[in-house]
Formats: C-alpha cells, structure tokens, sequence
C-alpha cells in the first residue's frame, strides 16, 4: 500500500452514472452520473440515516455533468445502484472529478459504511487529486450508493466515473505528470522574465512575473495539486478564507502589466478608470473577507476588471500601439480557451473529453507571444542604439572648438551607454536563446508523455516555433554584428530543424541572394517554419518532393518565395488555421508587405516589402 501511494504523486481525471448499472470485470470507464437520480436538499439537514428510512422523492437525471453555480444554501444528493453481472469479486473506484468541492461524503448501503472527501478533508495520506471512494461487490450482488456534495466555496460542478483501479492509477500518475511538467514550465518563464527585468529595468516584466507566480499558486489550488502535496487540514482553512485574494493576485497583476507594457497614460481617461480598479480591487477584496454574506459576488469585480483590460487593449490596437497586438492576441487565446472550459464547466460542451489541458496549452502559447513581444522590444533598443550613434555623428560635425571639451566627455558618456547597450542586447540574445531551448525541452518531455497523435503534432509544431526563434538569438549571440545575420546559416539551421521532425525524402533547395535586418530575419524564420511544416505534413502524400526558397531583392523591395511541388489545395475549401494566421500577422503587420498564395502546380507563397520597413 505504500508504494501504491508512492506512485500517486501526479495526477486526475473525471465522471460519474446510476439507476442499475450493470458492470462485471471487463469494465474499464463508466460515467454513472447520467443514470443516476438526484435530490437537492434546500435545507441542508438530512442525513444518510434519513435517506435510508424516509420516503424521499429522486427525480431521474440524464446529464452527465452537473452545474449549480455558486450553491452554498443546498446539498445534492446523487442515487445510483450498480450490479455485478459476473461470477467474480470486483473491485472498483468512484472519482468524482472536482478537487475545489468542499465536501463530498459516500454511503454504501449494503454495508452501512460512510466515507468522506473533498477540499477539506483531513485525510493527511491522500495521494491523489480528486475525490474518490472504493467499492467491492460480490459475484451477482447489487447494491444502491448515494452522494451528498456540498460546496461553499466555488461553483458546485458534479462529474462522476466508474473505472478499474488500474486504469484510474494510470491515468491519475499521467495527470499528475503533465501538470507538473506544465507548471515547471510556467515557473521557467517566470525565472526568465525575472533575469529580463534585472537587465532592463523595465517594470512591466516585474509586473508579469507576480502575474505568472498569481497564476502558479491560482492554478495549483485549481487542479488541486496543492491540496493534496502543499496544505494541511488548517492550511487548507486559511486559503479558502482567502479565496478572493488568491483570485485578485493574477488580475491586480495583470492589471498592473497592461498599464506599463501600453503606456496607458497616452489614453487619459482609460488611464483614469485602470487607477480606479487598481485602487478599488484591494479594497473590495479586504471587504469580502471580513464578510461572508456576498460571498457568491467575490469574483465580479475582479472579471469587470478583466473585461475592462481587454477594452483597452482592443482600443491600443485600433490606436496602432504595436505593444498592444501581441498582449490582445493573448487575449483571444486565453479568452477562447477559457469560454470553452466554461462551456464544458456547464454540461454544454465537454472539451476536456478532446484536449483535456486546453487551460495550460493557452499559457504556453501565450509564453511563445510574450516572446515575440521581447523580440520587438529587443528591436527597439537597436533602434535607441542606432539613433544614438545619429546624434554622436551630428555632435561631432558642429560642435565648435569652444566646446570641445565638453564634446568630448558627453562622447564619451554616449559610448558607455552604447557599449552598455550592446552588452545588454547580447546578453538578452544569450538568454532568450537558453530559455527557449529549456522550454523546447520541457515540451519535448511531455510530448513523450502523450500518446494522442493531434497533440503530439501541437506540441512538435509550438517546439518548431519556438526552435526558430531560438536560433535568430543564438547567431545574434555569436556574431558582433547585431544588426544583420547570416540568412543562409539561419535559414538552412531552420531547415534542417524542421526535416528532422518529419520522416520523408523532400529535397528543400535554398538560393539567397540578399541580406536582412536582425528584426527582418525573425519574422521570415517564422514565416518560412510554418510554410514547410505545411509542405511535409500535407503536400507529400508520398512524402517525396522539392520545396524552393528564393531571397532577392527587386528595387528597393525585398522578395521571398517558399514554392513546392506537392498536390496543393483547393482554395475554396481551404481551412484557415492558426499558422496560416501567424504568416498573415506577420507578412502584413510586422514586415508591413504583401502577401500572395498560388495552389496551382503546388503551392507558391511570395512575399514583398520595402527592406527599409
């Protein structure tokens, strides 16, 4: 029993059935929630002996989830019998797949025993993250169990399974695993966003650090990880009377990061009504834990304020604040993602039976914007760099003799500076690239993990990604030029990284005739990563073919075209995917080009821009 618990440190899953269920020992998941009957008590006072000798009325469920939101003044009840049909013993276990329900108690009735569960349980040798209870029915025997859930602290969400020990084991050490290679990963970034505000004194990263170590401790109570590795019985007392802080953290957070990393200021009245919340949100949260009677308004204010972030961050867009596009396409990601897990939250739509940690995949695409976001702010002290060397130049031209001393020690202080920068910017270089590569490798461990074909395919595309923004850092690094690279060595480093992930015998033929800006060859390694990727996974059925990559330059233009030999695509029929997206966004946005995509005789993609964009 001992190594049994050993090897619960990691994971969950979800589900529950009911009316007679017919199981024996082949069963491996059952949801018995939707076979079940149920019975609100609104007077919170009956007990297992009432159920059993009272006459009390279930009513039939057919849900498979159930959602009572905020729900403190009742308990739920669930009845379901289940009969073994077999001719052996057969041991099962019943999760209840919520870990922030506070009480959760289960009664056998054959044998008259009562186990108890839930966020405040005092269970000090528990392993796993939900709830769950252990049943034995013998060769044809039948028996009827009931659940009394009750929640004052969160929304009230009943999702029950049935499944084989084995199968729950295994399924709970996964979970586990994942969720901490993921929240690994977020305090990773959170380090490296840590040693970026140490260089450049730039408080918004500050800001996102307390914003991502919020989200760590919110998330870790949400999963609940922390309640089963981190907290005590009276731990677990003292956090959920802070509940709303726990909550506000991330957001104040947040909050704080939206008005440095925009500059709200230049908008004064949403700069007047952002001090408003960051003034009103602390005292809201003092006021709701010093009373209980609105406990169920907790987290309005704090979602107003969300609403109101990505206002302003809609209005910086439409304002042109290049900031603003990469934290509002966090925005859509995040908000999506989180739109979905309330449809599934609610019994509409269940979107963890298809991607289970749409949640944590979410934060790892928005780790890969806020990379890019660096990128461009590594672009813009370049462009402080380069204005910089400007005004030594003009310094030098007309300063007369009269003040040359003068001149000569404000020379020297200007090229301190510059040196200073230029350290800086290949120190940032170096550890983006390290950084990058590490959250490469936390991927790559849970991609082994993962047996999902789609997801391992997500995972292998955001490591692409990732990878050729990480090289761009590391020839930066290694060359002292920053202000130009080698695109034959950058691109063929790109190539080869992208073959790799793919078994096939594609010839890739590269011809670059001109050279581009640091900024430039970013935003074309990325283009050119996601157009291959596309070529080897859907234009080689045979997985045999050519792709051409051409860099010239026409005038004062520059031109690149990705051109394969494939089998092309219907172009009415085309599905616009995310990556499509991310060549738009950044053809058009950040190189300020053109963009053409040809399907005949395979797929030609051109791009045109001005090279002085």
């Amino acid at each position: 029993m001992f190594y049994l618990k050993i090897i619960f440190l990691l994971l969950f899953s979800s589900t529950l059935f009911a009316n007679i269920i017919d199981i024996n020992e082949e069963t491996k998941t059952l949801d018995i929630l939707s076979k079940s009957e149920i019975y609100i008590d609104k007077n919170k006072n009956l007990t297992f002996e009432d159920i059993k000798n009272q006459n009390i009325k279930f009513e039939k469920n057919n849900k498979n989830i159930l959602s009572y939101g905020y729900s403190p003044t009742f308990d739920v009840w669930i009845k379901f019998t289940l009969k073994n049909s077999s001719k052996k013993t057969i041991k099962k276990i019943i999760e209840y797949d919520n870990p922030l329900t506070t009480n959760v108690d289960f009664f056998d009735f054959n044998k008259n025993s009562i186990q108890k569960d839930g966020l405040l349980s005092k269970d000090i040798n528990k392993f796993v993250i939900n709830p769950i209870f252990s049943i034995e029915l013998n060769p044809n025997e039948e028996n009827t169990y009931f659940i009394k859930a009750s929640s004052f602290i969160t929304t009230l969400i009943i999702d029950l399974k049935l499944l084989d020990e084995e199968s729950f084991y295994k399924k709970e050490i996964k979970h586990q695993i994942i969720l901490s290679l993921f929240f690994g990963a977020m305090f990773i970034l959170g380090i490296y966003n840590f040693f970026i505000y140490l260089f450049t004194r730039d408080i918004s990263y500050l800001y996102y650090v307390l914003y991502i170590l919020g989200l760590i401790i919110h998330h870790l109570m949400y999963t609940g990880i922390a309640n089963v590795y981190f907290l005590n019985y009276e731990q677990k007392i003292t956090i959920v009377s802070l509940a709303s802080v726990i909550v506000a953290i991330p957001v104040y957070a947040l909050g704080l990061f939206t008005k440095s990393f925009l500059q709200t200021k230049q908008y004064k009245k949403f700069n007047m009504v952002l001090n408003g919340f960051l003034i009103l949100i602390p005292i809201s949260v003092i006021f709701f834990l010093v009373t209980d009677d609105y406990d169920k308004y907790r987290n309005t204010f704090t979602m107003l304020f969300l609403v109101f972030l990505m206002i302003i961050t809609l209005y910086a867009t439409l304002k042109k604040n290049k900031q603003a596009y990469f934290i509002f396409f966090a925005w859509v990601i995040f908000l999506s993602s989180g739109l979905l897990m309330y449809l599934s939250s609610a019994g509409i739509f269940d979107i963890k039976k298809y991607f289970p940690y749409l949640i944590e995949a979410s934060f790892v695409i928005e780790a890969i914007i806020f990379s890019i976001a660096l990128a461009n702010k590594i672009t813009n002290l370049q462009k402080e760099k380069n204005e910089a060397n400007q005004k030594l130049i003009i310094q030098k031209e007309n300063e007369t003799k009269r003040l040359s001393n003068e001149v000569n020690l404000r020379t020297k202080d200007l090229k301190n500076a510059l040196d200073e920068k230029e350290l800086l910017l290949k120190e940032l270089n170096h550890r983006v690239k390290n950084n990058m590569q590490t959250i490469v490798s936390l991927i790559r461990l849970q991609s082994d993990e993962i047996e999902n074909e789609k997801l391992k395919d997500i995972l292998l595309t955001i490591q692409n990604r990732i990878s050729a923004m990480g090289h761009l850092h590391e020839l930066l690094y290694k060359q002292d030029d920053i202000n130009y690279i080698d695109v034959y060595e950058y691109f063929e480093v790109l190539i080869e990284e992208v073959r790799d992930s793919y078994d096939s015998f594609i010839e890739i033929h590269l011809d670059i005739k001109t050279k581009l800006k640091m900024e430039q060859s970013i935003y074309c390694g990325l283009i050119i990563n996601e157009l291959i990727t596309n070529s080897f996974k859907y234009a080689f059925p045979d997985k045999k073919g050519n792709i051409f990559i051409t860099l010239e330059k026409e005038n004062e233009n520059i031109k690149l075209t990705i051109k394969d030999d494939g089998i092309g695509f219907d172009e009415t029929k085309v599905n616009f995917s995310l990556g499509f997206t991310l060549v738009k966004t950044l053809a058009v946005s950040q190189l300020k080009g053109e963009i053409d995509i040809n399907s005949k005789n395979g797929v030609t993609t051109t791009i045109l821009w001005n090279e002085d964009e």
